[in-house]
């Protein structure tokens, strides 16, 4: 199968360096220094140093050659850019009739779209889907055991994507709720922060399991308002994914919520960090969301507080503790 992945960032080439073997896979790189040093060194030491890239996995900076080379025999282009990259990169595949699936994770600053809402405005004739699942990307460039969910309307294309992705290593779920796996993937990055607010100011085990929990709480309601399925909160997408980032010292967003509780700024936590966290830019357009669908979010509003400077973590874990209490099950908070 012809696939091309546009996006050289850390996600983009470890899901390169796993399929290139099995597959005529294509990496594109914006930048096209950074595209002739992978090529050269077959390291891309920017974003996933360390992992040796395989001699199969070809390198461009020309886009229109990347997004022609899956135009051929039904090929595949998967979209691995910031969540921001999104409908650029969606506007610029539209016609070409490849089967389209993105990793990106979050909803877009300014319209709060999730990615088959952008999708569905700027390439609604698109076969698309969203990758996603608790996945590091070092992990997976490593073929270390990963399950992912690919998550599409088109059962053809869900097939598609099995044939292409599936291997030894990587373990490949299908769904038909590209809601419910995009909002899983997108409100776990805010909760991840809160959980790294909590560990980083020592407040215990205790205290990660109950945000992990009502932090999932928030992500369902939040989903099914928006036509979810509960089930898949449950799921790879959901709980699986949440854990993950909450948890594991790979997660930047993670790493955002435990420097912040060390007393560092934001800007300078984002600088020390190098990389995207997707929750940072996210987390505010998440309640933006949930507000205009009177979905009550306390911990999403609490980090949202937190990472404006309005409340110092203290502050938000006191307003968090204060609130009434209520029957956990069907509470709306």
């Amino acid at each position: 199968m012809r696939i091309t992945v546009l996006g050289a960032g850390a996600w983009g080439t470890a899901l390169s360096v796993g399929i290139a073997p099995r597959h005529d896979t294509l990496l594109w790189a914006r930048d096209a220094a950074q595209a002739t040093q992978i090529a050269a060194t077959r390291d891309n030491q920017r974003y996933l140093p360390g992992v040796a890239l395989p001699a199969a996995l070809r390198l461009t900076a020309d886009l229109n050659a990347a997004i022609a080379h899956a135009q051929m025999h039904g090929g595949l282009i998967v979209i691995a850019t910031p969540m921001s990259g999104l409908r650029e990169m969606l506007a610029r595949c539209a016609t070409s009739g490849a089967g389209l699936w993105w990793l990106c994770k979050g909803f877009e600053a300014g319209t709060g779209a999730l990615g088959h809402e952008v999708a569905r405005e700027v390439a609604p004739a698109a076969r698309v889907g969203v990758l996603s699942g608790p996945s590091f990307a070092l992990e997976v460039a490593r073929g270390q055991p990963t399950a992912l969910v690919a998550a599409s309307t088109d059962e053809a294309l869900r097939n598609q994507a099995v044939e292409a992705f599936h291997s030894e290593s990587l373990r490949l779920y299908t769904s038909a709720d590209p809601v419910g796996v995009e909002v899983g993937g997108a409100v776990k990055n805010v909760i991840a922060i809160a959980t790294g607010i909590a560990d980083g100011m020592g407040l215990g085990l205790n205290a990660r399991a109950a945000l992990v929990t009502r932090g999932l709480a928030e992500i369902t309601r939040l989903g099914t308002a928006l036509g979810a399925r509960v089930d898949t909160f449950m799921g790879l997408s959901g709980l699986g994914d949440l854990v993950l980032t909450a948890t594991g010292d790979l997660s930047r967003n993670r790493q955002v919520g435990l420097q912040l509780a060390q007393g560092r700024s934001l800007p300078e936590v984002l600088a020390a960090l190098g990389h995207v966290a997707e929750g940072v830019y996210s987390a505010a357009t998440v309640l933006a969301r949930a507000q205009a669908l009177g979905v009550d979010m306390p911990i999403t509003a609490a980090v949202v507080a937190v990472l404006d400077g309005r409340l110092t973590p203290a502050q938000a874990l006191e307003r968090l503790m204060r609130r009434q209490a209520r029957a956990e099950a069907g509470s709306t908070g």
